[in-house]
């Protein structure tokens, strides 16, 4: 298996502006044109409420399962709270990956929005913070992907401030995912089968164990590495369906650790930057070609984030 650092490029050169914004959009589009991912050092998400978030995430893991079970609701098909173990599967697979995960949603601001599409955060009462430092890394990494997202509309012509009506109060997810230790001899060799995102673009703070790879364009998968402190993003499905395939939506899976780490437990929090439900994900005209002709049929973020949910078993 070979190692590959992803290309790193720094948020803070964005933020400086003139040349060193522009040096930062063309190294963030180089990026996500070639492989879909991406590693931001200065992301601004501060570590220490990732490590607070962490802590509180294993306690709640920790729970009894019939405690945890307590925030399972069928009903909201993974969206909010717990969802046990072996419960998702990716799409094309018959066999669930291993995991359980926690899932919380966005904190509508200003408008009153769809319970359909907004159900409410489910508190934990357990865990002291856990909902609290929960809500506050929601937003620091929602705040992150805004910035992301404009460096990315600059980059295709759209405009830098093009994502910014779609993503307020977007149906953004923070997902806590524990894999727990093996216990016996796996059917698989992946703790999560190969899938690519639903969402515009993910961003993930630093796995407490290795395991994730992704599978590079001569369908090589490679072990992904970034520095301490980085954030990994890559491009999710609903971004590469947008600009017709110019940004890869990557894939990757998460594999299992050899024999002698088996007893350990792996802990990930990624959040999947989501839009709005109405936000049309027609192909751009501008990534439209002759040499890159229409791969798409035009349809909404909502509309195929249901089509997705339905494919990976979260939902009927």
């Amino acid at each position: 298996m070979s190692l590959t650092t992803i290309p790193i490029v720094d948020l803070s050169e964005f933020l400086a502006g003139g040349e060193k914004k522009q040096k930062f959009v063309h190294e963030l589009g180089k990026a996500f044109e070639e492989t879909g991912f991406v590693s931001v050092r200065n992301h601004g998400v501060p570590q220490e409420l990732i490590d607070a978030y962490y802590n509180a995430v294993k306690q709640f893991f920790a729970l009894p399962s019939e405690v945890k079970k307590k925030y399972e609701i069928p009903a909201l098909a993974g969206q909010r709270g717990y969802t046990s173990f072996g419960k998702e599967t990716a799409k094309g697979y018959d066999a669930p990956d291993l995991k359980e995960f926690w899932q919380m949603g966005q904190i509508v601001e200003g408008e009153e929005l769809s319970k359909a599409d907004y159900p409410d955060n489910i508190a934990v009462a357990e865990v002291a913070e856990f909902n609290e430092l929960g809500e506050k890394l929601f937003k620091s990494f929602e705040a992150s992907a805004r910035e992301l997202l404009c460096a990315i509309g600059i980059h295709l012509g759209i405009g830098e401030f093009y994502f910014d009506q779609h993503i307020h109060n977007g149906n953004s997810i923070l997902r806590a995912i524990h894999y727990p230790p093996i216990t016996q001899e796996p059917k698989s060799a992946v703790r999560a089968e190969q899938h690519e995102d639903i969402n515009l673009i993910t961003l993930l703070v630093g796995a407490s164990a290795e395991g994730l790879q992704l599978l590079n364009m001569q369908n090589e998968w490679l072990d992904i590495t970034a520095p301490e402190g980085c954030l990994v993003v890559n491009v999710g499905d609903m971004l590469q369906r947008l600009t017709n395939n110019k940004l890869r939506s990557t894939t990757h899976r998460v594999v299992n650790p050899p024999r002698e780490k088996w007893h350990t437990s792996r802990f990930s929090i990624p959040f999947f930057t989501h839009p709005r439900s109405e936000m049309r994900l027609d192909c751009l005209p501008g990534c439209v070609s002759e040499n890159n002709p229409l791969k798409y049929a035009p349809i909404s973020a909502g509309e195929y984030l249901n089509e997705r949910l339905i494919e990976i078993g979260l939902k009927k």
